[in-house]
């Protein structure tokens, strides 16, 4: 017989028999509920045997019958109802278990997260994408959808969804566009190494969202609960309704920081920081700042991650800046990189090697953060080397620079758009996505296998505006993406190693040799980066100009 365990609390299964009893009780569940109605197949044994079976067997049974296709939400009050008095755990089944797993989603939805119920049923087997609606709304059939419809609809209001919308409205002045993001404000996230460097202020890289919008486009202040691509329909939260005729997915990662144990109370003190929030880099500043001797741990953790140098990047800052105060030969720097080399496109490593070794940073591959002891100022990496048993090992810190874990957001990762690994399933050359000839997707949550950058995203944007207009027009995509990623590596105050490439480590600079020679730390990129990009994304990329970004058409015969 098949266990498909939901929770510890429940498990669900298709039809039983009185000889599974004695199994089901072995296994350790306390009760079992039939939501098959008697006499729904000619095979079918009654409630009463099953039931009888059960006492034998030391299990408590409930019968609450329900009609295939026709879960009233009653019978899902009902059903939570049984969970909380049944002893438990509970054993659930009906003809296939579907029903029993929608019984459970719609009892969970006032006391669950949308993406957790999604993702709980999807693991034991079952898609309950047919209840979306119903789960995002408490439980309960919604009364009045309320639907609002647009052209275009874009989810995410960061760097790849305003881009966008600006670039569509550029193209196509007429069309009627939504920005579906709950956040106030918007973040040059690219500027928060400089912050941790001590050379930007922190809220030079804060705008509010209002006021990046652009002018036309409806901006819908809601979370996204789930999609229905075969509706054309996005939910939020409340289950507000959105229907859109295009759909553009840009929300951005999930900065896991909870995958780390011990992380989340300890950030912002006990020596330990991180550029990659906001609220935080500032912290980096005043670490590095006042640090004199003691050892220095900067992490990375296992690929895909948003902008692969960042954490390398806080090592070289706060080396050149002991360095320069003359302090360095007191700090013991240890870079924790849970990957197997130090950059993933060869042509970068050495220069960067040059700067590991101007400030003795010992290079620990294979080693990634798994818990965080803050007022013991200890860090434990689980070492997982090629042909070696993987072990643990805990090191000492007096400060630490952290880089989380990353993943697709969940209400991304439980939908039918996401691949197997969780990221929106995409063409890599037009950005279309694999099934739904009607989204698109673009920026750190897609699954074409380039880096994860905000350079990336001021490419993609026209791209994916381009290949919309040619749908609306009724032609095929007009332009392609070569994967072009930028990642300025800040070797040093007033030096930067401007690592440029695409799908496969093809190199991609944007500027001729003898300006910027992306292989080498120069002065070029650095004021490219400080001086020049910054201005760049607020009033070129973001506002629709597409400077040194306008895609390529391609042509007919191609």
């Amino acid at each position: 017989m098949e266990f498909k365990k939901i929770s510890d609390d429940i498990a669900v299964s298709p039809q039983v028999t009185a000889e599974h009893m004695a199994e089901i009780a072995a296994a350790g569940y306390r009760s079992v509920i039939c939501n098959r109605p008697d006499g729904e197949g000619m095979d079918q044994p009654t409630f009463e045997e099953l039931a009888k079976a059960a006492q034998d067997a030391g299990l408590e049974a409930a019968y609450l019958p329900v009609i295939s296709g026709k879960v009233q939400d009653e019978d899902a009050e009902a059903f939570g109802k049984l969970l909380r008095n049944l002893p438990g755990p509970v054993f659930a089944y009906c003809r296939t278990g579907t029903r029993s797993a929608t019984l459970w989603s719609l009892s969970q939805a006032k006391t669950l997260e949308t993406a957790s119920i999604l993702q709980m049923t999807k693991a034991a087997g079952y898609d309950m994408a047919g209840v979306v609606r119903r789960i995002v709304n408490g439980g309960k059939t919604p009364t009045d959808e309320g639907d609002a419809k647009f052209d275009v609809v874009i989810v995410g209001g960061g760097a790849a969804g305003i881009s966008t919308a600006s670039s569509l409205r550029a193209r196509k002045p007429d069309l009627n566009i939504a920005v579906l993001d709950p956040a106030d404000i918007h973040y040059y996230q690219p500027g928060w190494t400089m912050v941790g460097g001590g050379v930007f202020e922190a809220d030079t890289t804060a705008r509010t969202m209002a006021s990046l919008i652009p002018k036309g486009v409806h901006w819908i202040k809601a979370a996204v609960a789930a999609f229905e691509p075969e509706n054309n329909a996005v939910v939020l939260d409340g289950c507000r309704v959105v229907k859109y005729d295009r759909l553009v997915v840009c929300p951005g990662l999930k900065l896991d920081w909870n995958g780390i144990d011990g992380l989340v109370d300890t950030l912002g003190k006990n020596g330990v920081t991180s550029n990659y929030r906001y609220d935080l880099a500032p912290y980096t500043w005043k670490l590095v700042h006042g640090m004199k001797s003691g050892r220095a741990l900067f992490t990375q953790p296992p690929m895909p991650i948003k902008c692969a140098g960042a954490p390398q990047k806080a090592m070289y800052l706060s080396g050149d800046h002991w360095f320069r105060q003359g302090v360095l030969g007191n700090i013991d720097i240890q870079f924790m990189n849970a990957g197997g080399v130090l950059f993933g496109v060869k042509d970068y490593v050495p220069a960067l090697m040059d700067y590991v070794q101007k400030y003795s940073a010992d290079l620990n591959f294979f080693h990634n953060l798994v818990a965080v002891d803050g007022p013991a100022k200890t860090a434990t990496f689980k070492v997982a080397k090629p042909d070696e048993e993987v072990s643990e090992v805990t090191v000492d810190f007096d400060m630490m620079h952290v880089c989380p874990p990353q993943t697709a957001p969940d209400f991304i990762r439980v939908s039918p758009l996401a691949d197997a690994m969780g990221w929106v399933d995409v063409d890599q050359n037009t950005l279309r996505h694999a099934t739904y000839d009607n989204i698109w997707s673009l920026g750190d949550v897609m699954n074409a296998p380039n880096a994860k950058t905000a350079a990336a995203a001021r490419i993609q944007a026209p791209i994916v505006a381009e290949n919309i207009a040619a749908d609306i027009d009724g032609g095929s995509p007009r332009a392609m993406y070569n994967g072009y990623g930028s990642c300025p590596l800040t070797v040093e105050k007033g030096k930067i190693v401007l690592a440029e490439f695409g799908y496969g480590g093809t190199l991609l600079p944007s500027l001729p040799k003898w300006i910027i020679d992306g292989t080498k730390p120069t002065r070029a990129a650095w004021i490219l980066k400080e001086q020049i990009l910054p201005p760049i994304y607020w009033k070129a990329m973001l506002r629709g100009k597409e400077w040194l970004a306008k895609p390529e058409e391609v042509s007919a015969k191609s």
